[in-house]
This record gives structure tokens, sequence and C-alpha cells, in this order.
């Protein structure tokens, strides 16, 4: 199964969200669907799911640890094709997605050759939004961002009334009563299993690390490639060991993924990847995986809320972000209105919906009732190359970055999963 690039038309139209839970989507293929094929429609998720990779890495291990989302990590690990190791390896590469990835592919090496086997040329799906906040709360728990409360780069913090950023939880809870879902990580060091983090000095314990990826071991080095070299090294002891690389994210808001300056991460990147194959010992199992993919602007398809009187109405705060926007009602005004003249003016440019008709959708997978009121009253889905911003609020290169990521779009949604045992 070598798939194809498909057309830019294809791979930023709106898809359903991805599912949750155990089932492998592929085994059961729909009416019209070959097992392995149609990787553009038809149901997504369950066992190939971002939220699956670490707890089919623990049935890997021999140490299964399940979730509140995952009660089977066995069966995750047998429908992502995980072989069984004492040692394993994980990276998360934020920001690179699968056809950004696949684009691309010339200029790695180490990547290509991976891509090249069967069971690494099929794509899994990140959550929704396709973010690196709720990404990283979905990965870390294995679970979802409705158990998380990690819904989005900026979301209503409920003692207060207003927003608050999660990236840095800048007016945000405290991470651990925000994040109130257990660890994969705490989980295998409850079992005495190694779990060591090789990342940045400065992620050592951010607030997003307390959040999502506590419980580990953590290694920080400013050198990329010491970074993947201390990750090799611990792997030589039994044991999970997780390794988080920034770059392709990093350049892709500064300068666009399809830029000089992304392609030269990328080659970083793989460089950086193959520096820890070489260095792995023998017998270790490496997955390599992303958090989201990433979709190129188009200045002539921004909205701007300040600029747009009938959208700005009863609107008391934007959350979210510009390809998945979170629109909190004011006190006085129902969702369903707001929801209703937004989908007037936007069209087929974005799909709007409540948030009663999110929850009912499943887009957060099961939600605490503490999490609903985080959750925007009204949320946005972008298409295309549309970005919804507000220059009342937002920074103008906040609202002019040349790539971003979001919504549910199979260029944002799908991931990959590169397994190498080494």
């Amino acid at each position: 199964m070598n798939l194809d690039l498909p057309s830019t038309q294809e791979l930023l139209r709106l898809r359903e969200p991805a599912t949750y839970g155990d089932q492998d989507p592929m085994a059961s293929p729909q009416p019209g669907q070959s097992g392995g094929g149609e990787l553009l429609e038809g149901p997504r998720g369950g066992a190939l799911h971002l939220s699956s990779l670490l707890p089919a890495l623990t049935a890997s291990l021999g140490h299964p640890v399940g979730t509140a989302v995952h009660r089977d990590p066995k069966a995750l690990q047998e429908a992502l094709g995980l072989p069984s190791a004492s040692s394993a390896i994980v990276v998360l590469v934020d920001g690179l997605g699968y056809w950004n990835l696949k684009a691309r592919l010339g200029h790695a090496p180490y990547l290509r050759s991976l891509m090249s086997q069967e069971v690494n040329q099929r794509p899994i799906a990140s959550c929704a939004p396709t973010t690196t906040v709720a990404a990283m709360g979905t990965f870390g728990t294995g679970t979802c961002p409705g158990l998380t409360g990690m819904t989005g780069y900026t979301q209503r913090n409920p003692k207060t009334g207003k927003l608050s950023q999660l990236i840095q939880f800048r007016s945000a809870l405290k991470p651990l009563d925000l994040q109130q879902q257990p660890t994969i990580f705490e989980s295998l060091a409850g079992q005495e299993v190694r779990v060591t983090s090789s990342g940045l000095p400065k992620f050592a314990d951010s607030p997003l690390t307390q959040a999502a990826l506590r419980g580990s071991d953590y290694i920080g080095e400013m050198a990329p490639g010491q970074r993947a070299r201390n990750a090799a090294q611990a792997a030589r002891v039994p044991g999970l060991t997780y390794l988080y690389i920034r770059d392709a994210d990093k350049n892709g808001h500064a300068y666009g993924w399809q830029s000089d300056q992304w392609i030269a991460a990328l080659e970083s990147i793989d460089s950086q990847l193959a520096t820890l194959h070489r260095n792995a010992p023998a017998g270790c199992l490496i997955v390599i995986t992303a958090d989201h993919g990433m979709i190129s602007t188009d200045p002539n398809q921004r909205i701007d809320i300040a600029e747009e009187e009938d959208l700005a109405r009863g609107v008391a705060l934007v959350g979210g972000e510009p390809r998945f926007t979170m629109l909190y009602a004011q006190p006085d005004v129902e969702a369903d209105d707001i929801a209703r003249r937004w989908r007037e003016h936007l069209g087929t440019r974005a799909r709007v919906m409540t948030r009663q008709e999110a929850l009912e959708l499943g887009l957060y997978g099961p939600v605490e009732e503490r999490i609903i009121p985080m959750i925007g009253d009204v949320l946005v889905c972008a298409a295309e190359a549309v970005t919804i911003v507000d220059s009342r609020s937002q920074s103008a290169q906040a609202t002019r970055l040349p790539s971003v990521h979001g919504s549910l779009t199979a260029a944002e949604q799908d991931i990959p999963c590169l397994i190498d045992l080494i």
C-alpha cells in the first residue's frame, strides 16, 4: 500500500472527527471500502489514534496500562502493528503531519526509508481540535480532551470567566487542577518501569509537562543531536523513553510549512532521528508520531471577527485558534442564534456547531461535567485555507501566521505512526 499524495483540495476538505475506543476501523471496512484503502473517507481513529499510542506501547513493553478511553492495550498494540520489546522510544515531532511529511520525503532519507515499509504507510488520527495543547493531553494520558480539560490553545477559565492560554497556562487553572487524568508515564512508573524524557531544559517542569507528561525522569539538553543520543542511551535500560522535537511546528508558524526554513528543519529532524536510530540498542522499538499536521493559510480567506458585525454580535469571548474557533456567548444570547448567523455568513467555508451538537458528535470524546463550561458555546471548524481571527484581542502577527492547524481536515488530522525495530 503506497499512498499517493492527494490533491490540496482533498486534503483541505472537512471530515468527521475521529472516534475513540479500541476498535480497529481498518479491520471492519464499510461497504465500498477495502481494509487498507480510502484513507480520506470512512471511519478513522479508534485503535488508530494518537490516544492509543502510549497504551499500545505499554502492552509492547509487557506492562499494559488501560485508560478511561482505552480498556484493551493489547488490542491497540495489535491494531497498530507494534512488536513486543523490552525497551521502546516514542518520538513526537510537533507539527509533522503525515501529508506534510509525504510531500517532502525527498529531504528526509531516514524517514523515507521507514515510509517505504507497508506498516508505516497508514496514517493514524489526531484528536479534535488538532492543536498541541489538546493533542499533548490526549497523547500523554491516552484519553481525550473531554477528560483532560485541555480543549484548545485558549479556553475559558470557569473560575474567572476569562480566557486562559494553555501553552504556558496563563490565567489558567493549575495544571493538576485542570488535567486530572493519570498520565501513562505516571502509571508505568507506578509499576516500577523506567520512564525517561529527553527534551529542552525549559520544558522539564513546564505547566504543559506537568499537565500532560508528568511522571518521567527528565533529561534536559540544548543540543538537538545530544537529545537524541541521550534518548538512545536511556533506552539501554528496559522501559519507555520519550523524545520531543518541536522544530517543524516552530518553523511552520514562523515561515510556512512549504518554506525553505521548514524544509531545513525537516532535514535537521531527519538527521536527529537517524542519530537516534544509530545509537539505540539492539532490540529497541522506536515509534515516531506527531500531534497534528499544518496547512498554508491564504490572506484572501482570512476572516476578522472585528470587521464583521454579524459575527461579533452576542460574542463575549473568542477562544481556540484560527482554524478551530470557540465562541463564548454573552449571558443573554442563545448559542443557537450565534450559530445561525455564523452559518449564514460563512456557508461552506466552515462547519459551525453548538457545544451541544459537538458533544453529541463525540468531538471531544467522553466529556466530564466539570469540563463542559470550558468549551465554547459555538465551535467553528474552518475549511479550505480559511482562518478566523479577532484583531481586537490578537496581535497582528498571530492573525497572519503563514501556516496553522486545528481543524478537521486530512492535512491537519492525519499523523504518522512510523515503526522502527532496531
